[in-house]
Parts: C-alpha cells; structure tokens; sequence
C-alpha cells in the first residue's frame, strides 16, 4: 500500500532536512470534485478523532464527549468521558474484531466502549498515571486486546491483558518529548512519532527503535502505520513523509498543519487547519474542496471518509 507521490510539487532535499512546497495549489488540484456533505451533531465541541467498528462510527471529543450517527444526524452516546469529569478524549481505536472502542484524552483519561450493551468500563489513570494522553492503538479481539497509549509524557503505556489492572508497563522511546500519535499493524508491531520530528518502530510492543528520521524540520502529527514497508507520516508546512521499508519519501503541498494521514489501499486522506483535505493517490496529491474552514483533526476512511474537527464538525464524502 506505500503510496509514491510523483508530483512536480515534491522538494526532496539530502538528508530530508527540509521540506518545502514549490509553489501554490495547481488549478487542477483546487477544482479536483470534492462531493463533502456537512453531517448534524448534537454537540459543538471539537471533535479529535473518529473510528469505524462493527456497529457504526463513533468519534470522540471535548467534554469527553463519545458520538455516533443516528437517523436525524451524530447523536451524543456519553458527554463526560470515562471518568465522568469531563476530560477532553484525543484518540481512539477499534478492536481487530470490531467489537469494542477504546479511547483516551486529558488527565489520564481511558475508557472501553461496548456498543452491544451501551456500556463503558473505565480504564483510567494505569501506574497511578494522569498525563494528558494523545492516542491509543489497540490489537487482538474483545476483552484479550493487546492496549497501547501515547501522551504528552514521551512515554507509552502498555498492556497486554486488555488494560486490566495490575497488568500495566511502560517504556521511554525517545527522549521524553510528547508523542502526538501511535499506530499498529499487527498484535505487537507498529510505531509512534514524536514533537521532536522523530519516528519509532516495534516488533514486539515493548522495545522501540528509530526509524530513519531525526530532527525534522516539521513538527510531526499524523500517522499511519499499514505494513513495516508502508507507513505515513503528517505534519507542518503541508508535509507528508511516506516510508518504503527503505527510505523515507517527503512531498509538500500548501502551508497547512495536516494534523492526520488515513490511507486504504493506495489511496487516502490527510487533513488540517483551516478546512483542508488533501486526497491521496498512488500517483498524486490534491486539494479538495471542503464547505468548512474549521480545523479538521481526524478522518476515518472505510467504504465513504468522514471528517471531524472544531466545532463539532463531521464532514461525509
């Protein structure tokens, strides 16, 4: 699924040690058909991330604020988070079985949501923990999920008993700078990034390594981790940075923040400040056309994409 950006637009420099657009969006690329709808939701909180499980999509958000679409639009299932103190969640992901939803946030927030029985089982706070958490990868079915969390920390908290207590670890990658994002493409194998420009990888879940990129000139905040060949990377300046199992790939486009990076199959999404979507392709990139200028802060691709950010933005295409 590695996708090779072949556009003009591209400013690959020695080193990666810049990253830089050649130039404003071409007509072709502004006026490519974007087809978005804007979505009904109850709340008007910043939305941070959206998943797909077997019983629909859910996004989470400030307040602690857990929404998923009804009839007449996104209807609010919990506003309060797993805590009930109104912690603001930052990330979530979705069991490989598509059972359960798990999510994280503000001040050690962690939760795992069953749609079957509308019930939410509070996870919060591991090792006694209460830093801001950023993201949360989890692997394995429901009720045996391996769990990941990243945060603010610079350190991820691991559990491969499905978070029970007791059973939490957790490791250093870096230097202890904050990690914005974590994915994972099997059980124990993914990677993380930091705010120091700097990607990691694991095999195992526990023992992390660099990954080719040291001090960036982005900030990193994106990621998409498909294959150990196959991942992507968002950040600053309209950046995104593909990796082949070899050599990290840079392509810039617009001056964007591009806050997340969702790929299926060869083809998917990056999206950021001011309303922008850019649509992946195996040979491009292209700004779509969007009817908001809100921040957008997720999207989630399976069969249609979705969109979320401030406001309690939700974007359908």
């Amino acid at each position: 699924m590695s996708r090779h950006v072949t556009s003009t637009r591209r400013a690959v420099t020695a080193g990666l040690g810049a990253i830089v657009a050649t130039g404003s969006v071409t007509t072709a690329a502004a006026a490519a058909e974007s087809e978005w709808t804007v979505e009904p939701v109850e709340t008007d909180g910043t939305l941070h991330d959206v998943v797909s499980a077997d019983a629909g999509r859910f996004a989470v958000g400030g307040g602690g604020v857990l929404t998923t679409p009804g009839p007449d639009g996104w209807r609010t299932l919990r506003d309060g988070g797993p805590t009930g103190n109104g912690n603001d969640l930052y990330g979530a992901s979705v069991t490989d079985d598509g059972e359960r939803v798990w999510f994280v946030g503000a001040s050690g927030a962690i939760g795992e949501y069953i749609p079957a029985t509308d019930t939410l089982v509070d996870h919060s706070a591991p090792l006694d923990n209460t830093n801001n958490y950023n993201d949360v990868a989890v692997t394995g079915g429901a009720g045996e999920a391996n769990v990941y969390v990243a945060g603010d920390s610079g350190k991820i908290y691991y559990s491969f008993e499905n978070g029970a207590a007791q059973t939490w670890d957790y490791v250093t990658p870096g230097s202890g700078s904050g990690l914005p994002a974590i994915d994972f493409h099997g059980p124990r194998s993914g990677h993380a990034i930091d705010t120091n420009g700097r990607v990691f990888a694991t095999d195992d879940g526990v023992t992390w390594k660099a990954n080719g990129i040291e001090d960036a000139d982005v900030t990193f905040y994106g990621l998409d981790s498909d294959a150990p060949d196959d991942v992507a990377v968002s950040g600053g300046n309209g950046a995104v940075l593909t990796y082949d199992g070899a050599n990290w790939t840079p392509d810039a486009l617009g001056d964007a923040d591009l806050v997340a990076v969702e790929t299926d199959g060869e083809s998917g999404y990056v999206v950021g400040s001011g309303g922008v979507v850019q649509e992946l392709t195996p040979d491009d990139r292209f700004v779509l056309d969007t009817p908001t200028g809100e921040n957008l802060n997720a999207v989630d691709v399976d069969g249609d994409a979705v969109v979320v950010g401030s406001g309690g933005t939700v974007l359908r295409r």
